[in-house]
């Protein structure tokens, strides 16, 4: 019905071009809750942010920090034995080579969800700090021609932020679609 005809081709979406492409027609199921919590979570939040009133919560390590945490966690629990092999006993390598790529292949383990972490955090502080200056600028230059062009190229990065807004949420949630598929990717 009314609010099903607008979220429908957002979920199809979010499954047929990040879902199955990413994580495969086999897996892809048990990931799309998660996947789908996460999308409108950050979509609506930022969209929240973006209200005179509203707090941006995506501005807060906090907040992406348990997202990708969250996201670790998923990825390290539902791993399949090729995943960790691939990490800890790289095929294909020489077996003195494996003992100095194993702790590096480890440390991007836990770099991944950190790099989700700071590009949303990063990106939506950015924006909203690029705002905060230009309507500050309004004040300082007590010119009427100035204070129309901030408040217009104001308005113009203001409407740039809904973009961005669902922006930030697609790429997490296609990053964070990646990193699954990598964990339950078939042995070749």
């Amino acid at each position: 019905k009314k609010a099903g005809r607008f979220l429908e081709p957002i979920i199809l979406f979010i499954r047929d071009d990040i879902a199955i492409p990413n994580i495969g027609k086999k897996h892809h199921a048990r990931y799309m809750n998660y996947l789908l919590t996460v999308f409108f979570f950050i979509w609506f939040l930022n969209l929240a942010g973006m209200t005179p009133l509203g707090v941006s919560v995506t501005n807060n390590l906090a907040v992406t920090f348990s997202l990708a945490l969250i996201t670790l966690l998923i990825t390290l629990f539902t791993a399949n034995k090729h995943y960790w092999g691939h990490i800890f006993w790289m095929p294909g390598v020489p077996k003195p080579m494996r003992i100095i790529l194993a702790p590096i292949e480890l440390l991007g383990v836990i770099i991944k969800p950190f790099s989700l972490m700071i590009r949303l955090y990063a990106n939506m502080t950015a924006g909203h700090m690029v705002i905060m200056g230009l309507i500050g600028l309004i004040f300082v230059f007590q010119n009427w021609f100035a204070s129309g062009a901030f408040t217009a190229l104001t308005i113009a990065l203001s409407i740039l932020e809904l973009l961005v807004a669902a922006l930030q949420a697609y790429i997490f949630t296609m990053l964070t679609a990646l990193y699954f598929g990598s964990a339950v990717e078939e042995h070749h």
